[in-house]
């Protein structure tokens, strides 16, 4: 026995799984019982099935992990039922069970594994085709290692629960949360990201800076809920105008941000810039259906430039030379679209 408890107490202190953990007391506990199979389940209750995880085979009799089978069927199920953990006298006990009779079972012995507040999550059982007297040792043991299982097992869904609230909570930090679209924190970090792939494989970084003109005037005559509607609208048509490796965020307000890698340089950036600041001008002016109000938007002002990624580079200087560069656009809109004063003809001297 204290060869037993030694080897216990170094499985559970080296065990990062329920895997790691169960295995070497399924070994154990067919060297305690002298049963020829050893295995846990993981019972669906709301599926009406039970699950063979993990299982040791010592001689003819074979359970095979994986193994799925009706829970109304199974021995595990009649033992908890009824209350009886242990029986050398399968066909007595429970002659109608198919799978018994299949596997030929006559000594069989379960426990239920439950977790800290009672809820049934599988059964730790041994069996065996031979005559097998009951022991107490053999039934402590059982006990034991089903209560250490479900503490694993409640340990590992506290870490899984962890994790995946950690993971909601990165994603929340680093999405808007009016468009679903990254904020400005995930933009920089994947601009770095971009900046540092774009130096391993000499590539440029495209940036288009992209300010929605005439925002506040569409706030203050239909009020804030329908520009929030028209951000959001703006966020999904940037959304469907992208390749598979680009990304759109919105930096803020009314200031969007579309990046991605570009093998292009000299003139043939210059046109490649040219041609994404058209295709995010054509997504996103025209006609909008919102919530609230009809707009024909006359579309925002786009500035492109391509940044060559040097050791030096710095994602704010990149992200500020794009809005100089969307800044000079808008003021070129403005012009264009500025009345123009008709100068009155001279007189003849």
């Amino acid at each position: 026995m204290s060869e037993i408890l030694a080897q216990l107490s170094q499985s559970v202190s080296a065990a990062r799984s329920v895997e790691e953990l169960t295995r070497p007391l399924l070994e154990m506990l067919e060297a305690v019982t002298g049963l020829e199979s050893t295995y846990l389940t993981f019972i669906d209750e709301a599926q009406g099935v039970q699950h063979v995880l993990y299982a040791r085979n010592s001689s003819t009799m074979q359970i095979p992990e994986g193994l799925t089978v009706p829970w109304h069927d199974t021995l595990c199920k009649r033992a908890l039922d009824e209350g009886r953990t242990f029986t050398d006298d399968v066909a007595g006990c429970w002659g109608d069970s198919q799978a018994a009779r299949e596997l030929n079972i006559r000594t069989y012995v379960s426990t239920p594994v439950r977790m800290g507040d009672g809820t049934l999550y599988g059964t730790l059982c041994a069996a065996s085709a031979s005559s097998h007297a009951r022991t107490p040792e053999g039934e402590r043991i059982l006990t034991l290692f089903a209560y250490l299982i479900g503490q694993q097992v409640e340990r590992e869904q506290l870490i899984q629960k962890l994790l995946s609230a950690n993971q909601q909570l990165a994603t929340v930090a680093a999405t808007d949360p009016l468009t679903g679209l990254p904020n400005r924190r995930a933009l920089v970090e994947a601009l770095e990201r971009m900046f540092a792939h774009g130096l391993r494989q000499q590539m440029g970084v495209q940036i288009a800076f992209i300010d929605l003109d005439g925002f506040k005037a569409i706030n203050d005559t239909h009020g804030h809920e329908v520009g929030d509607q028209l951000l959001m609208a703006i966020a999904q048509r940037l959304q469907g105008l992208l390749r598979a490796e680009d990304m759109a965020a919105r930096l803020g307000g009314d200031e969007f941000v579309v990046a991605s890698l570009s093998a292009h340089t000299g003139q043939a950036a210059e046109a490649a810039q040219e041609a994404l600041a058209q295709r995010i001008a054509q997504a996103t002016q025209g006609h909008f259906d919102l919530p609230g109000a009809t707009l024909d938007y006359t579309g925002p002002s786009v500035g492109v430039v391509t940044i060559a990624p040097d050791r030096n580079h710095r994602v704010e200087d990149a992200l500020r030379l794009a809005d100089q560069t969307m800044y000079r656009v808008k003021l070129a809109r403005r012009l264009a679209h500025a009345p123009r004063i008709a100068q009155a003809p001279q007189q003849p001297q």
